[in-house]
């Protein structure tokens, strides 16, 4: 017989023969999971990473997870909560992959006076993947089982951006130009991002020094173009160069520094400039929120005016509807959620909000001062009787200065283990800016990010894959 029932079993209850038996879908976030929870850091099992070199990620499902989902049956449904494995014995099969369906089964064998020994068998689409003999001590009462919630902290991890790049698949690949691709993490992004179809990459700087990281890293070089570079400054100008001469779409930051790098952007002789105050704006995938997140300037403007900060929130809003936000909701930020004259930043706010009202912004929603609580929490505006469609409810936080925007991000990111993607606007061409400190997989989704404003830049509209109902 097949169990439905999620309540315990005892000893007694259980027959030979019993079964249980449940299908269930390899997911992106199940190998996340499993490899932040086990330490297993093999790339084979990493679903944005090349583990064997052939150019396609693997993502193989680990032995000890397979495993997992049995001892998941186990503790669920035959014998239940309270069950107590002992010994274990697995046969392995055919490998399974994220994205595919398997089938886990359990059948009562034999029982003796305290321990019961199951058959544990899972299927795939191409056959056994595995099978176990496992022997368990069934709770010694019967208990009703309700299942426990996963915090949403490690449910929601990440899949955003999985979106934002699978969306990329219909764009054509930009042909970029990364400056000094020197460390492992900013020339494996370049790598890794054309192989995925988002870039054509012209790789900027000293030759040697992209071949001893090409070597590093094992990534294979062959056939991208390299244009020679000397000094961080000369490979920055090298490449506002390339898209000056209609050769390259975008601009990407590699291992230099960023002060390097946004001069020569910045630079009125480079023809990068757009009509706009350029910005950088912080995307960030956020545990915890079914949303993305936006946070701006936290790179470029040090104190910006309120002119400066008038094009600053239209850069985000327009760079938020690119990405699927149809009507984005953008928070002013201060440290005060009330106008005083004593903070010019709440003045600026207040004046911001009344300019989108006029019209002078506009594709969103614009209002402030807020406190980051009252900002992105809808308890904590209740709490202080903020109303508003934007209380509590922010897409896009505006900080006050870079101080204040940098701080912000960061914290997101390296406290709050939010993943982050960062672009400067306001340029004739998507520029991609991540730090030097930024992962691999960052890398990719800014780049994700970039093609996606392009995108948008060109015709006005989100791909259709991002386009809200």
């Amino acid at each position: 017989m097949t169990r439905e029932a999620m309540d315990g079993l005892t000893l007694d209850q259980i027959d030979p023969g019993m079964r249980a038996k449940r299908s269930h879908t390899v997911s992106h976030q199940d190998l996340r999971l499993y490899s932040s929870a086990s330490g297993d850091l093999n790339p084979l099992h990493l679903p944005e990473l090349d583990g064997d070199g052939d150019g396609k990620t693997e993502a193989i499902c680990p032995a000890a997870y397979l495993a997992a989902l049995v001892s998941g049956l186990i503790g669920t449904e035959l014998p239940g909560p309270g069950s107590r494995e002992t010994a274990w014995s697995i046969r392995l099969g055919e490998p399974v992959r994220m994205g595919e369906t398997v089938t886990i089964e359990l059948e009562a064998e034999e029982k003796d006076e305290s321990v019961l020994t199951l058959k544990g068998r899972i299927t795939g689409p191409s056959g056994m993947a595995l099978d176990a003999r496992v022997s368990v001590i069934p709770p010694r009462q019967a208990r009703s089982f309700g299942r426990a919630e996963v915090s949403a902290l490690l449910e929601r991890r990440h899949d955003k951006f999985a979106a934002l790049v699978a969306a990329c698949e219909a764009l054509d690949p930009v042909v970029t130009a990364v400056v000094c691709p020197y460390s492992d993490d900013a020339l494996e992004g370049a790598v890794t991002a054309a192989k995925k179809g988002l870039i054509t990459p012209i790789l900027v700087g000293n030759r040697n020094k992209i071949a001893a990281a090409a070597k590093s890293t094992g990534c294979d070089i062959e056939g991208i173009e390299i244009v020679e570079a000397e000094g961080e400054e000369d490979a920055a100008r090298t490449a506002c160069r390339l898209v000056a001469e209609d050769k390259a779409g975008s601009v990407m930051k590699g291992h230099l520094h960023t002060e390097t790098f946004l001069k020569a952007i910045l630079s009125s002789s480079t023809g990068l400039k757009g009509e706009r105050r350029v910005s950088h704006v912080f995307v960030l995938d956020t545990p915890g929120l079914d949303h993305l997140l936006l946070v701006t300037d936290a790179a470029v403007n040090i104190a910006p005016s309120l002119a400066a900060k008038r094009d600053i929130v239209q850069n985000a809003i327009d760079l938020a509807r690119a990405l699927g936000i149809g009507e984005p909701r953008a928070a002013i930020l201060s440290a005060v959620e009330t106008v005083n004259p004593a903070l010019a930043s709440t003045i600026d706010a207040a004046a911001l909000s009344k300019m989108a009202e006029r019209g002078q912004i506009t594709g969103g929603l614009v209002d402030g001062p807020f406190a980051l609580d009252n900002a992105v929490n809808l308890q904590a505006a209740k709490v202080k009787n903020i109303s508003g469609e934007v209380a509590g409810r922010a897409q896009i936080l505006v900080g006050p200065n870079i101080e204040a925007a940098n701080m912000l991000a960061k914290e997101l990111s390296f406290v709050g283990r939010a993943e982050s993607a960062g672009v400067v606007l306001g340029t004739r061409v998507p520029v991609i800016l991540t730090s030097r400190a930024d992962s691999e997989f960052s890398r990719l989704v800014s780049c994700a990010v970039a093609a996606l404003h392009r995108h948008w830049l060109k015709t006005g509209e989100p791909v259709e894959a991002l386009k809200q109902g």
